[in-house]
C-alpha cells in the first residue's frame, strides 16, 4: 500500500532527514521537471515557473533549469525573492546562471505549462491578490507538492486555487491528496523518491499490488470454498437481495442463498434458480424471526444482512448481529435499522458496516469523514466501508481505494459490492485484506464497464465477475512460478 502521510509528519520527515537540504532541492526539481516532461515539454516549450520565497519554490527554480537545459523558454515570476543564503536563493541562482529568465510576479503570460511552486502543503488561508490571475489562466498547470490555495492535510480550499493537470510531490503522499477537494484539484500525481527515509503514515491507499482474492484449492468443495448467506428482499425490493446473491456466486463464493419471506420466496425460485432461497419467516415483519433464522445459519461463513430488508425491527437485526458466529456485513435497511450501535461492540465474529454518508451520520451522529470512521472503528471493531469517491475502509489501518468513479452512484451497485465483500471474506482472507480488495475491484470494474456503456447493477454483476477471475488467474500464475 502507498502510505500518506500528514503535514506535520512529513515536516518531521524532512528535518530528520541528513541529506543535505540542497540535495534534497536538487532532487524535487529535477522529479518536477520530469512531470513536466511527461506533460509534453521539451524543446521551444513555453514554461511560466510561479515561485514563492520558501523550500516549494526553490524546487521551482531547480525545475526550470533543468527545463532550460532540455530547450524549453522558462521564466520564473518570483512572488517574493527567497532569504539571502537560503538553498532557495542558491538555487535561483543557479538557474540564473544557467539562462533562466527570472522576473517578478506580474500579469499572465501565454505559454505551454504552468508550475505552481509558489507554496505547497504549508499553506495557510487565501492566496495573495496578484497570483489570482494566474489561477484563472487557461493554460495547464504542473503543481509542486500540492496545489496553492488548498491545505496540504484537509484537501479544504478557503479561496480561489490552483487546479492541476498533474502535481509531483516527494517521498509519499499528503492526506490532502486524498481528501477534500484534492482529488479534484490535484491530476495525476507523481510520488519520487528524493531519499528521505520514515514517517508514520495517517492512512494507506490500496494498489493492485496489494489485492487478495479467492483461491480454491484442488480439493475444494462448494462449502468449502465459501458460503455467504443474504437476508433480505421483502416485498417491492427484492432486486437488493438478489443482486447481492448473485454477487456473491460471481465473486468467488461457492455457496450464495437468500433468506427471505413467504411472500417473495416464489418469486426468487422463478428469478434465480442458480441460486438457493429458503423461507426464513412466514411473514414480512421478520419481528418475531430471529430464531428461525438463526437455526438456518450453522453453515454459512458470511451473513450479508440488509439488502432489500425495509422496514424491519430493530430487534430483529440486533439479535441477529449478536448471535451469528461468523462475518456479518451489515448493509442498507440493516443498518437503518440499528436502535444503538453499540451492539456492534458486542459480537465474538467479525463486523463490516457499510455506509454511505447519509447512513454513516443517521447511525452516529457525525458527519461522514475518516476521522469519524476511525473512532466509529475503536468503539465498536468493526470495519467501515465509508463509501464515497473515494472510499475509505477502517480497520485497524485506514485505507483509501480511488477505483471508481461517479458511475457507481447508480441503485443497485452498493448491493454488488456487499454480495464481492461477503464472497471474499467467506473465503477466509483476513477481514480488513478481504474489504479493502473487494472495494478496490469493485471500482476497477465500474470504471471499466463505465468506459464501454452506462453502469447498471447487473452489468456490474458481470463485470466484477471478470476482474477478479482475471486477478485470480494471475495470482495462481505467480503462485506456480
Amino acid at each position: 500500500m502507498d502510505r500518506i502521510l500528514s503535514v506535520a509528519v512529513m515536516a518531521q520527515v524532512d528535518a530528520s532527514s541528513q541529506r543535505p537540504v540542497d540535495h534534497l532541492m536538487d532532487s524535487a526539481g529535477y522529479a518536477v521537471a520530469l512531470s513536466a516532461a511527461a506533460m509534453g515539454v521539451g524543446y521551444a516549450s513555453v514554461v511560466h515557473v510561479l515561485a514563492g520565497s520558501g523550500n516549494n519554490g526553490g524546487d521551482g527554480y531547480v525545475a526550470a533549469r533543468y527545463l532550460r537545459r532540455r530547450g524549453a523558454a522558462v521564466t520564473v515570476h518570483a512572488l517574493s525573492d527567497p532569504k539571502d543564503g537560503s538553498p532557495a536563493a542558491r538555487a535561483a541562482e543557479a538557474a540564473r546562471r544557467a539562462g533562466v529568465r527570472v522576473i517578478s510576479l506580474d500579469s499572465v503570460h501565454s505559454g505551454d505549462l504552468i508550475i505552481d511552486a509558489l507554496f505547497g502543503t504549508g499553506f495557510r488561508g487565501t492566496l495573495p491578490g496578484e497570483v489570482l490571475p494566474w489561477v484563472e489562466s487557461d493554460t495547464p498547470v504542473l503543481a509542486v507538492d500540492i496545489p496553492s490555495g488548498m491545505s496540504g492535510d484537509t484537501g479544504v480550499v478557503e479561496g480561489p486555487a490552483f487546479t492541476a493537470r498533474r502535481t509531483a510531490t516527494f517521498h509519499a503522499l499528503k492526506t490532502g491528496h486524498v481528501l477534500g477537494e484534492g482529488p479534484d484539484r490535484c491530476g495525476v500525481i507523481d510520488v519520487y523518491d528524493i531519499g528521505l527515509e520514515g514517517g508514520t503514515p495517517a492512512m494507506y491507499r490500496y494498489t493492485s499490488q496489494d489485492l487478495t482474492v479467492p483461491f480454491r484449492h484442488r480439493t475444494a468443495h462448494k462449502w468449502s470454498a465459501g458460503a455467504v448467506a443474504t437476508i433480505g428482499g421483502v416485498p417491492g425490493l427484492t432486486g437488493a437481495a438478489l443482486l447481492a446473491a448473485r454477487s456473491a456466486i460471481a465473486s468467488g463464493a461457492g455457496v450464495s442463498s437468500i433468506l427471505t419471506t413467504a411472500a417473495t420466496v416464489s418469486a426468487y425460485e422463478t428469478l434465480a434458480p442458480d441460486l438457493v432461497t429458503i423461507q426464513a419467516s412466514e411473514s414480512s415483519s421478520w419481528r418475531d424471526h430471529a430464531s428461525e433464522v438463526l437455526a438456518l445459519m450453522d453453515r454459512y461463513d458470511t451473513l450479508i444482512l440488509g439488502p432489500g430488508l425495509e422496514p424491519v425491527s430493530s430487534v430483529f437485526v440486533e439479535r441477529i448481529v449478536r448471535q451469528f458466529d461468523g462475518t456479518v456485513i451489515v448493509d442498507a435497511g440493516a443498518l437503518n435499522a440499528l436502535a444503538r450501535w453499540d451492539v456492534l461492540g458486542e459480537r465474538a465474529g467479525p463486523t463490516v458496516v457499510t455506509p454511505h454518508g447519509g447512513e454513516f451520520k443517521r447511525l452516529t451522529g457525525d458527519e461522514p469523514t475518516p476521522e469519524a470512521a476511525r473512532w466509529f472503528h475503536d468503539a465498536t471493531g468493526a470495519i467501515v466501508v465509508l463509501k464515497g469517491n473515494p472510499t475509505f475502509v477502517t480497520g485497524e489501518e485506514q485505507i483509501v481505494v480511488d477505483t471508481g468513479g461517479p458511475e457507481l452512484a447508480t441503485i443497485g451497485t452498493g448491493d454488488v459490492l456487499a454480495g464481492m465483500i461477503g464472497a471474499f471474506t467467506a473465503a477466509g482472507i483476513p477481514t480488513l485484506d478481504a474489504v479493502a480488495s473487494a472495494t478496490y475491484l469493485h471500482g476497477l470494474a465500474g470504471s471499466r464497464l463505465a468506459s464501454r456503456r452506462t453502469v447498471t447493477a447487473p452489468d456490474l454483476v458481470h463485470e466484477a465477475a471478470a476482474v477478479v477471475t482475471e486477478v485470480a488467474r494471475v495470482a495462481t500464475r505467480v503462485a506456480g512460478s
